[in-house]
């Protein structure tokens, strides 16, 4: 289904743009109309989407952190490290942060958008046509998100081999940062198991 013409049609009704979670829901009203399911493989992996339920598991561990009393958020250190690499927002982090870096929300949630679509890419191209469910997909791309490694993850080649359990136990292997076992990551992990099992 050409989705183009749907979503042009309601913003015109709307009079204004949309936001991410506004897409993402009209994408799934869009999806069920078609009869997909979210325990089909995931359609969504071609096009790399992650549903609002995988969004939201990013947002929830990574918080939009560090708000300024001017309401704009400013950088800071890596918990693992105590320093680089540097982090604002939503988890954003790369050479353009830095620890005198500040940003707005809007910006926070502008680049949220940018990293997820580029994490999604990335798991969409390391996991190939192997049978994927949404929850899986959005599973594997916090999972990347967080750690950057699925193309080195064991977990990434249980999943392409089908082995879905075994590819679910690996994800409680990466609690560690600096070293050291942090209970954020084991939380986290636990969450992405529960979803990738969904």
């Amino acid at each position: 289904m050409h989705r183009k013409p749907v979503f042009d049609a309601v913003r015109r009704l709307l009079g204004r743009k949309f936001d991410q979670q506004e897409v993402d829901a009209l994408d799934a009203a869009l999806d069920a109309s078609a009869g997909v399911s979210a325990q089909d493989p995931a359609p969504s992996v071609p096009s790399c989407r992650v549903s609002p339920e995988g969004i939201q598991l990013i947002k929830r561990f990574e918080g939009c952190a560090r708000e300024r009393p001017d309401g704009c958020f400013e950088a800071y250190p890596d918990p693992g490290t105590g320093g680089a690499p540097w982090t604002i927002g939503w988890g954003a982090t790369g050479t353009d942060i830095s620890l005198d870096t500040v940003w707005t929300k809007a910006q926070c949630d502008a680049r949220l958008e940018q990293d997820i679509a580029r994490h999604a890419k990335d798991v969409a191209s390391a996991i190939g046509n192997c049978p994927t469910t949404q929850g899986q997909f959005d599973a594997l791309v916090s999972f990347h998100f967080n750690t950057g490694a699925i193309r080195r993850a064991s977990l990434t080649k249980l999943h392409r081999a089908g082995e879905y359990e075994a590819a679910a136990e690996e994800f409680a292997r990466w609690r560690y940062a600096g070293g050291k076992v942090l209970k954020g990551l084991e939380r986290r992990r636990r969450q992405e198991a529960k979803l990738y099992r969904s």
